[in-house]
């Protein structure tokens, strides 16, 4: 009976210690989606002098409807055939419910303070057990592309994950998409997550996606999870 008493303890004890992990978890997610502003602790990046473009973050509620609207019609005009090529398919309905989710937030790049030219669409979530910012979205206008916009978006999403503690920046690429996925693995120095379909053994093949991550100073080198969650495309 001591011993069996003993691996009950033991298997308690352990119950107790994956809670009290995961509340800390939740908690320091919980704290990053209170912030009123995450992009405040860092003013030199709300300006991209290079273009004269200015940075904001919002949430979604905090936005003009015809934001909202404008970064819907850019993501489905840059996205629609590679969603079309995918087993994803593309749903309108579906598309504008993810990006308008209580939980989405934004970075928008302004033309001359009042001129929506690219934007990020994301979220401080957690993900396999671990707290993450997950980036759903980069979507930029043709005339801004190829002047290190999109990688300056990146930056600060990577930015404001350490400052809010969170172990790392995820996304989902289509494997098809080969300038993003170029973009995130070479440029940026993404790494294919562990919980991406090609890593877990299952299935990998056959999906046309991969999900991409890269670890803040809060990362764990040696945490791994198998399966993972599917957010949208970056662009």
């Amino acid at each position: 009976m001591g011993r069996k008493s003993s691996k009950a303890k033991e298997k308690k004890q352990k119950r107790l210690e994956e809670r009290a992990a995961m509340d800390a978890v939740c908690a320091k997610v919980d704290a990053a989606n209170r912030l009123g502003d995450p992009l405040e602790a860092f003013p030199v990046f709300k300006k991209y002098d290079r273009n004269g473009v200015s940075i904001e973050c919002k949430r979604v509620s905090g936005l003009e409807p015809a934001t909202v609207d404008w970064a819907f019609d850019l993501t489905k005009t840059n996205m629609q055939t590679m969603y079309e090529q995918s087993e994803w398919g593309w749903k309108d309905r579906e598309k504008r419910e993810e990006m308008t989710d209580d939980r989405a937030w934004y970075l928008i790049a302004w033309e001359n303070s009042s001129v929506p030219v690219a934007f990020s669409h994301f979220r401080f979530d957690v993900e396999c057990g671990d707290e993450v910012l997950y980036c759903y979205e980069v979507q930029l206008e043709s005339k801004v592309r190829r002047k290190g916009l999109g990688k300056f978006l990146i930056q600060i999403l990577q930015l404001m994950a350490n400052s809010t503690q969170m172990k790392k920046v995820m996304l989902t690429v289509f494997k098809h998409n080969h300038g993003a996925y170029q973009f995130f693995r070479e440029a940026l120095q993404f790494e294919i997550d562990d919980s991406s379909p090609s890593m877990s053994g299952c299935c990998g093949e056959d999906c046309s996606y991969e999900i991409l991550s890269r670890r803040t100073k809060f990362g764990d080198s040696q945490h791994s999870h198998a399966g993972g969650h599917c957010g949208g495309c970056c662009h």
